[in-house]
């Protein structure tokens, strides 16, 4: 069931505050879920831009700082400041570069960042560390690397601060991206954000039973059950699942508040609808109905209509004989409008039908070779026509001009019509007549029916749309 349009253009003034209250607080929580569904894949942009929001966000997320990338992190800064108090000559710095060492060579091999799904990072750790120490050799070992990295001879002969600026500036945004997600009992990944959610789905769960039972009262056809299905894009907000689809009861209750109008975007999506659906359509619709004649005269459908119209009196809805007034109408702009405008061609063609029907003649021959005589023939040829011409017309404008006339004309018509209907219902005739229909049907099926499913389905629905402005005025 979809909804009325009653229900559906801008709520009348008195309510429109509600429906603007509501779809803001629609478009909110969306908003909210979209954050939420893309919070994982965009942590790093949020982690390193605004930190705020992964100490806010990550809670609801279950995600914590990973317990051994933590801990890397964690050494670098002790080895920094056991630098800063005795130098490279610091017993206590020759303990921390093992430590390192070490955690460099677990980290490896065990892949912290697997949990994360940030393997690519831990490859990109190993292919910097192993651009840094050995150039372009990029078959050396990651191992071998980290391990000359963190070694006491490396530091002192390329400089403390500068190899510590390179790890600092190329592998610790990697390492502190990186993170630990809780799991529940459910064998998922830890999600609180239903705890943000709820508070919106108890707010659009009691307006949509408010709403649909005021529309139940308003609307005494509608049971509660009808009004509910009427308002079926409003349960897409109460679904702790699928919550992408809450895109749908936003978009139709930004345009119910006057926001925004999705007019062009139904008529765009309905349009690519039906021009995908038409040409088929189309094609099915005329080879059914062309089927259908052909089954109808195949029966003898078409003979037992003549026989019956010829023995079934015309029934006359308006007192006026339709055929008769046009055939009368279709004379009369004959004779009136068409007749003079051609009249010059007619007069050359009996001109010309004249002459070679004269010339064909020994004697007008010899008539035209007589002196003193010349031009004479050719003159009462032109003479001729345009009398036979002139008086053909004045004939029947004398005939349309009198009332006799004019119902000789229509006694013409009318008995022609009765005896050529008369002809066709002959037994011979029909059968021939009834073959010739069902070869014709045939053949515009075959030759026509595809083309006619083909043409241009965008200027139909453009004529669709400018008839439906129209209708607006």
């Amino acid at each position: 069931m979809t909804p009325s349009p009653a229900l559906n253009k801008v709520p009348r003034r008195k309510n429109l505050w509600f429906e603007r209250v509501m779809a803001i607080v629609a478009t909110a929580n969306l908003g909210l879920v979209a954050f939420d569904l893309t919070y994982v894949q965009w942590r790093d942009f949020w982690f390193r831009h605004v930190p705020v929001v992964t100490q806010w966000y990550d809670p609801i997320k279950g995600i914590e700082p990973h317990r051994d990338t933590t801990q890397y992190l964690q050494a670098v800064d002790a080895l920094k400041q056991e630098l800063q108090q005795g130098g490279l000559q610091n017993p206590q710095v020759a303990q921390r570069l093992q430590e390192l060492r070490d955690r460099s060579t677990e980290m490896i091999e065990t892949n912290p960042f697997a949990v994360a799904n940030k393997s690519g990072a831990l490859e990109k750790i190993k292919n910097r560390m192993r651009d840094q120490i050995f150039g372009q050799r990029r078959n050396e070992s990651a191992r071998q690397a980290f391990n000359q990295f963190w070694s006491e001879t490396y530091l002192q002969q390329k400089g403390v601060d500068r190899e510590l600026q390179f790890f600092d500036r190329e592998i610790r945004p990697l390492i502190a991206v990186n993170y630990y997600r809780t799991i529940g009992e459910n064998g998922e990944f830890t999600d609180y954000f239903w705890q943000l959610d709820l508070p919106f789905v108890i707010l659009f769960g009691l307006e949509f039973l408010a709403r649909t039972f005021y529309i139940s009262r308003k609307y005494k056809s509608l049971s509660w059950l009808d009004a509910m299905l009427w308002r079926w894009y409003d349960v897409f907000l109460l679904l702790p699942f699928w919550r992408w689809l809450r895109t749908i009861p936003v978009a139709m209750r930004l345009e119910q508040a006057g926001f925004v109008s999705w007019e062009r975007v139904r008529a765009q999506t309905s349009q690519g609808l039906i021009s995908n659906i038409s040409e088929e359509l189309a094609e099915a619709v005329v080879v059914q109905v062309i089927d259908r004649v052909q089954r109808s005269i195949d029966r003898g459908e078409f003979s037992r209509w003549m026989a019956h119209t010829k023995s079934r009196p015309y029934l006359d809805l308006n007192q006026r004989d339709e055929i008769q007034e046009l055939t009368s109408h279709a004379i009369k702009i004959t004779v009136y409008k068409v007749l003079p405008r051609i009249k010059p061609d007619l007069e050359a063609l009996l001109r010309h039908n004249v002459e070679a029907i004269l010339n064909q003649s020994p004697a007008y021959q010899g008539l035209k070779a007589m002196p003193l005589i010349g031009d004479l023939p050719r003159q009462i040829n032109e003479r001729l026509v345009t009398d036979v011409t002139e008086g053909a017309y004045s004939a029947i404008l004398t005939v349309l001009e009198d009332k006799a006339g004019v119902e000789l004309i229509n006694k013409l018509v009318k008995n022609f019509g009765q005896a050529l209907m008369s002809e066709i219902g002959d037994q011979r005739s029909l059968q021939e007549v009834q073959s010739l229909i069902s070869d014709l049907l045939e053949e515009v099926k075959v030759n026509y029916v595809r083309r006619l499913s083909s043409e241009d389905v965008e200027g139909v629905l453009e004529e669709a749309r400018q008839i439906r402005r129209l209708d607006k005025r």
